[in-house]
């Protein structure tokens, strides 16, 4: 060290020991290596008088006689002492000869200040979080010297500090070392171990320099032994191995425990740890539907499914029923639902097999797994939650709705305390979920989901599909700016299944925004999702969104083979109203859009009764676009869809036949019902906000304009001139009282809820 760092009581105790207030002098200077003895005795040579004084440096290196000599010197009053050493070793003789000292200079790791004032500030924090602190590594800034100082080192020491970098704990160098206590003091003296028995960040680069790679093998081999005979934990020094390129058998298998130990809770690190027991001499075959697993459950689902088929297609391999189970949920979620259902067939997992075949529309097949679970195994939670999802979608396909719903949210509760560690097609709670959606059910869906993400159920897999979800929740009820912030959430690295989803809620935001812009600008992504994801019962929400969509867009042939798919799979279930409805209810607004009055009146038909709000508000649509507005009968069936969770499609609902009716008094009654399920403040005179009935064409050029069309592309659409555009929006705007074309659109939305 040069530019000696002393803070104030050492530097002014120097000071007194140079003046002769503390004659004679009888002190002690013990502390670590590399804290600065030398240098302060250096100091105090350059201070005091060297005929008075006799400083001792490495005390704890001297031999018997030589502390000895200096233990009579002690009693010589006319020389001062100072002695210097490291905490161990400790020599009889050095503590006898400490014993005579009669104070002690205490030598402490430089703060941040401290290194700041010998490095500079820009240094500083990096140095301080490199060295500790201490300060002959702070003033030393040198690994090649450092490495130099530890070459010479104890053999032993070195040993345990090379263990001690490789990871290993003090109870494992308990079995290695027959004096590991005294060992670790040793290791300690060096100044190379932080507070908590780790060692410095420069102490491990300078043992990696200078300990050669052989000896740090057999180091590591002889700890990977020990670590396998105690049984664990293996994780603290399988991370600081994995990226040495370790080889050889004990390393091996080494890593292949650690990976076992890392699934639950980090499987992208147990995927790297399988991926190392390979690199070390594993056979890939051993191991590969576990590493199959890992690589699922951290979302490689391209290695889990390549890993599972190796294994699959391999019929010498033991573990093959489990790796086809882990390509039929790497499947379900690329949105290959049938395809997942034979392989959880093939891998007898009955459970999972069934609702992939329900959800593929294969009634006989779902049903032919029900019960098919094995009979001696235990019932534990995870096998209680699975079973209970498969019975709740099999009653939502062949008896009621409302104990499919009860039956899968119990199973989302069982799943809960254990869903986070296991790797899932599905979960009961985005399955739950789904069916409250179909059932208008929101107000249980949403706290399901709610659930499922704060226990992790299915693991960081799923929780994209329960954010979207969520998202969807919010859409339908008209928080649009909730849905955005869900669907945000996601992120934007999605499976097919997942991404499907996401696209449908970017259509469904854009056309309840009235934002034609937007919509044709991610209708290219729905037709793309639409061709890489194929209709199952679970996506009926999406491709009902994309068939509205469509027919506001004037596009409905590039999606009409899909949904024929959507209605073909339906049927083969047996029309089950809960599954059925929803897609009813987005074919009646095709039609409507696509003005389609027969095709419209046929979706109403089939609605039914179920669930009684669709039912409801598909008769009223009927009713209104025929010019026959009874507006308490609109009103009832626009709260109906309000209280099943739609409250979008209530307001549009109250405000399309507001401006359908003539009778003052009506409109008056709807205008205020539209304001109120939308969350709109009410104007201060009702009266004065409600306009006289738009006819026909006057509503089909406001919506045109509202979507954002020129008069010039109104008029081509509705083979008018552009001037007769401008006709139709002048007489709208005084009609309205408008005074401005901003006021007129304004109106022109809360007219159409849009």
């Amino acid at each position: 060290m040069t530019d000696l760092i002393l803070d104030e009581p050492t530097r002014r105790l120097c000071e007194a020991i140079a003046d002769g207030s503390l004659a004679p002098v009888r002190l002690a200077v013990v502390a670590p290596g590399e804290y600065g003895k030398t240098a302060l005795l250096d100091h105090l040579g350059n201070l005091c008088d060297s005929t008075k004084i006799r400083l001792v440096d490495d005390a704890h290196l001297l031999g018997v006689d030589e502390l000895a000599a200096l233990s009579e010197l002690a009693s010589d009053s006319d020389v001062g002492l100072v002695v210097a050493a490291r905490p161990r070793p400790r020599p009889a003789g050095l503590t006898e000869l400490l014993g005579r000292m009669r104070g002690q200079i205490v030598l402490r790791p430089f703060d941040l200040r401290q290194v700041e004032q010998a490095v500079g500030a820009e240094r500083a924090a990096f140095t301080h979080a490199q060295t500790g602190g201490v300060p002959g590594l702070v003033m030393r800034r040198d690994v090649a010297e450092l490495g130099h100082s530890l070459d010479h080192s104890d053999p032993g020491t070195l040993r345990l500090l090379t263990a001690i970098e490789a990871g290993a704990d003090f109870e494992l160098l308990a079995e290695d070392f027959d004096d590991v206590a005294g060992q670790i003091e040793l290791a300690r003296a060096t100044g190379l171990l932080g507070p908590d028995g780790t060692l410095l960040p420069i102490a491990v680069r300078a043992l990696r320099a200078v300990v050669p790679v052989e000896q740090r093998e057999a180091v590591r081999r002889r700890l990977a032994e020990l670590s396998l005979l105690r049984g664990g934990p293996l994780l603290p020094m399988a991370r600081n191995w994995l990226d040495d390129g370790l080889s050889g058998t004990y390393c091996a298998g080494f890593f292949t425990s650690a990976a076992g130990e890392a699934m639950a809770a980090e499987p992208a690190l147990a995927a790297r740890l399988y991926s190392a027991a390979v690199d070390a001499g594993t056979p890939a075959g051993e191991i590969g539907a576990r590493w199959a697993e890992a690589a699922a459950r951290s979302g490689d689902l391209d290695t889990a499914l390549r890993l599972a088929d190796q294994v699959v297609a391999n019929r010498e391999a033991e573990e093959r029923r489990d790796a086809a189970s882990v390509a039929a949920v790497a499947l379900a979620h690329r949105g290959s639902l049938d395809r997942s259902a034979e392989l959880h067939r093939w891998a007898r997992s009955g459970a999972f097999a069934a609702v992939g075949f329900f959800g593929a529309g294969r009634l006989a097949e779902a049903l032919a797994q029900l019960g098919g679970s094995d009979e001696d195994a235990p019932p534990t939670l995870l096998s209680g939650a699975i079973d209970a999802m498969a019975r709740g979608i099999a009653e939502s396909v062949t008896g009621s709705p409302a104990v499919a719903l009860s039956t899968l949210v119990s199973a989302a509760e069982l799943l809960e305390p254990v869903g986070d560690s296991v790797l899932l097609p599905d979960t009961p709670a985005a399955l739950a979920a789904i069916v409250a959606l179909h059932s208008g059910e929101l107000s249980i869906a949403e706290p399901v989901l709610e659930r499922a993400l704060a226990a992790g159920s299915g693991g960081t897999i799923l929780a994209a599909r329960h954010r979207l979800l969520l998202a969807w929740i919010a859409m339908v009820r008209g928080d649009l700016t909730l849905a955005d912030e869900r669907l945000a959430a996601a992120g934007s690295t999605l499976e097919p299944r997942d991404w499907l989803m996401s696209v449908a809620l970017e259509v469904g935001l854009a056309r309840r925004r009235s934002d034609l812009t937007a919509l044709r600008r991610i209708w290219g992504q729905a037709c793309e999702a639409v061709i890489r994801q194929r209709v199952d019962l679970f996506t009926l929400l999406a491709f009902g969104e994309f068939e509205v969509a469509a027919a506001r867009l004037g596009d409905e042939a590039r999606i009409a083979p899909h949904l024929k798919q959507a209605r073909d799979l339906v049927t083969a279930l047996g029309d089950p109203p809960l599954w059925s409805a929803p897609l009813h209810w987005s074919g009646l607004h095709a039609a409507i859009l696509a003005e389609h009055p027969a095709e419209a009146e046929q979706h109403v038909a089939a609605l039914g009764d179920f669930p009684p709000a669709l039912a409801a508000a598909a008769r009223s649509w009927l009713r209104v676009l025929r010019g026959d507005v009874d507006a308490v009968e609109v009103e009832a069936a626009a709260r109906g869809l309000h209280a099943a969770g739609l409250w979008w499609d209530g307001a549009r609902l109250a405000g399309q036949a507001a401006i359908r009716t003539s009778d003052r008094k009506a409109m008056v009654l709807l205008l205020d019902c539209a304001r109120a399920l939308r969350g709109d403040p009410e104007p201060e005179s009702t009266e004065d906000a409600v306009a006289p009935k738009l006819s026909d064409r006057e509503i089909e050029v406001a919506e045109l304009v509202l979507d954002g069309l020129t008069y010039k592309q109104v008029g081509e659409r509705l083979f008018i001139s552009a001037k007769t555009v401008e006709h139709h929006m002048a007489r709208m705007r005084q009609r309205l009282g408008a005074p401005t074309r901003s006021d007129l659109l304004s109106h022109l939305r809360d007219l159409l809820a849009r």
